[in-house]
């Protein structure tokens, strides 16, 4: 460690000595390391071999800095003719987001690979990059692939899109002190990128350089089958590689039946066979063992693969585990890599015809979140767990568990998210008004269709009054002292929705939105007040919130007794309202405030959602 480093890590650590900081590592913390051996080791080439990974060279206990990363696949590519290297873009700090294409005997064109049939598979690494396992495990599989002959048939048949370093940003934060919970590798990189944001909670809103890019290619290259590699966090068990796949219940049934009936099972045996352990990925229920039971759960779109769903992409979260070696972990990530394409050759037309009627589909009502429900349902099943105790912790001042490493058999009570939170029926389209064309850009960018209208209309709506929307913020990001920002927002609830039923005629220029169109759905989260990854929850119209006119007292409160004296009805719902609520009763402000807002002299358009339901239209 250089003098520079050590005065950095005794900054941040609070002052330690250098020697003490170094002694803060995570091993002997961590559950016991359980030994491994399997089919899957001879992938992996020796340090000396002279198209051994940087990854291979330290025997795959180290992973190599984004130059050198790109050094060894720019070399790769030079032997290779199959590959090639594509910037999608540069993120904050500058660093270009590569993508290798992998394709035999067809150009590496999004238009030429669409011609040819073959199916695409889109695999991304190092969205948090301190889980980085699929970088190394990537390198390996495009060196078999090509230069070795180990795996060539595979780009015959299929077409490799691999994004070894999204975020390179937070991979070049590189340190030993990262990810405490995991093992290995020795240094690596951080979960967020050069701005803090979390990449993977950003796929609705679409605010960082890195998934906006990632976006974009997807319009482009339009994948047939999409991977998010990650490492998991949380609980110790058998299983060193767990994944999550599209639910039945969720925005693309067609394609989560593709993937129980074709991926999972095809995914199990190959990883089995070369000596792995894969599983569903779970939460422990109570952050803990498993002996409580474990959460399945449905995400919403600002998670990579719920995105994907929402779009009608076929897409896998992979997580390799936290507590098992990373040369275990990197060789389970290329099995299931290699045969993942595999799966993408021998039923992709299968799957296609998946995609598609996922894509034509135009369910209704279409759900926005769901719930566990008071009774949720659950399925207890067999768990090769890891033995634990739950053990006093004087530091804490409660228990803490505590792994042996003994493998058992345990019975585990799985608790699935399947009950419908809030849902709403599929309006003819949205209509965006002209002051808000950002919000159509913003559609735009996920590839939605928006169309701008010459002309004015008029049209059958449904308008949203949010008559209690306020800033707050995420469980997970909430305080004593309230609200806090969250992923660079400040996150709103809608509160209760009041919709009303209108004939309005929207002026030129507004932006017309469809739902009749293959990201139908995803329009939909986007756009409706109650979507958990709304616009609106992600505070894109904070500017309704606002009340630029107002009435003074003077004239208020003389007015107010000119309409109790001519509406009993207004006198007796005030009367009741200063009886049954003291703080009103008690604030001038309040009153006045109550009778100016049944005056035509209110802001009609306070706290109104601009973006209106579109029922029918005249057109």
């Amino acid at each position: 460690m250089t003098r520079l480093m050590q005065s950095v890590v005794c900054c941040l650590l609070g002052g330690l000595a250098a020697a003490q900081a170094a002694a803060l590592t995570p091993d002997e913390y961590l559950p016991p390391e359980r030994p491994w051996a399997g089919p899957s080791e001879s992938l992996q080439l020796p340090a000396d071999h002279p198209w051994a990974t940087p990854a291979e060279r330290s025997g795959l206990t180290e992973t190599p800095t984004y130059d050198d990363t790109v050094v060894w696949l720019r070399r790769l590519v030079a032997a290779a003719p199959e590959l090639s290297m594509e910037s999608l873009g540069k993120t904050a700090e500058g660093r270009d987001i590569w993508m290798v294409i992998a394709a035999r005997g067809v150009e590496p064109e999004a238009a030429a690979v669409a011609a040819s049939g073959r199916p695409v598979v889109y695999v991304q690494a190092g969205i948090h990059a301190g889980e980085i396992d699929g970088k190394d495990a990537g390198l390996m599989l495009l060196r078999d692939m090509t230069v070795l002959d180990r795996e060539t048939a595979l780009l015959d048949q299929a077409v490799l899109l691999f994004v070894p370093i999204l975020n390179a940003d937070g991979h070049e934060r590189r340190s030993r002190f990262n990810r405490i919970n995991q093992r290995g590798p020795l240094e690596m990189g951080w979960r967020t990128n050069a701005r803090n944001l979390n990449l993977n909670r950003d796929h609705a809103k679409l605010e960082t350089e890195e998934v906006r890019a990632v976006v974009a290619a997807w319009n482009r290259w339009r994948p047939d089958l999409f991977l998010d590699l990650h490492v998991t966090d949380g609980a110790d068990y058998q299983y060193d590689m767990t994944w999550s796949m599209p639910s039945s219940q969720g925005w693309s049934p067609a394609i989560a039946d593709w993937c129980s009936r074709r991926l999972e099972p095809g995914l199990t045996q190959a990883l089995k066979t070369m000596g792995h352990e894969p599983h569903e990925y779970i939460w422990a229920k109570n952050h803990g063992d498993l002996s409580d039971g474990a959460l399945v759960t449905l995400g919403s779109p600002r998670y990579s693969t719920t995105y994907a769903a929402a779009r009608h992409l076929p897409a896998i979260l992979v997580e390799g585990h936290s507590l098992k070696p990373y040369r275990q972990r990197v060789l389970a990530t290329y099995v299931l890599l290699r045969s993942s394409l595999k799966l993408a050759i021998a039923h992709g037309s299968e799957l296609r015809r998946a995609t598609a009627r996922d894509r034509k589909s135009r369910p209704s009502p279409v759900v926005l979140d769901w719930r566990y429900g008071e009774t949720p349902r659950t399925e207890t099943r067999p768990f090769k767990g890891i033995g634990s105790a739950w053990v006093d912790s004087p530091v804490s001042g409660s228990k803490i568990v505590r792994w042996n490493g003994e493998p058992e058999t345990q019975k585990v009570e799985f608790v699935f998210k399947t009950e419908p939170a809030s849902s709403v029926s599929q309006p003819a389209g949205y209509v965006i008004p002209p002051g808000w064309g950002h919000i159509a850009e913003k559609l735009r960018l996920h590839g939605i269709e928006v169309e701008t209208l010459g002309l004015p209309e008029a049209i059958d709506a449904q308008v949203y009054h949010l008559p209690e929307v306020r800033a707050a913020g995420l469980a997970e990001a909430r305080t004593e002292r309230g609200p806090t920002i969250y992923e660079g927002r400040l996150r709103i609830d809608p509160g209760p929705v009041d919709i009303r039923r209108v004939s309005i005629t929207v002026p030129a220029g507004s932006h017309r939105v469809s739902t009749d169109q293959p990201l139908g759905t995803l329009a939909i989260l986007l756009l409706e007040p109650e979507s958990p990854d709304s616009l609106l929850q992600w505070g894109y119209f904070l500017e309704i919130m606002t009340q630029p006119e107002y009435a003074e007292a003077y004239i208020m409160a003389p007015m107010a007794e000119t309409m109790l004296a001519a509406d009993p009805q207004l006198a007796l719902e005030f009367r009741e309202r200063v009886a049954s609520d003291p703080d009103f009763a008690s604030s001038p402000k309040a009153r006045l405030r109550w009778f100016y807002e049944k005056t035509p002299f209110f802001d009609s358009r306070f706290r109104v959602y601009p973006v209106v339901r579109e029922i029918a239209a005249t057109h």
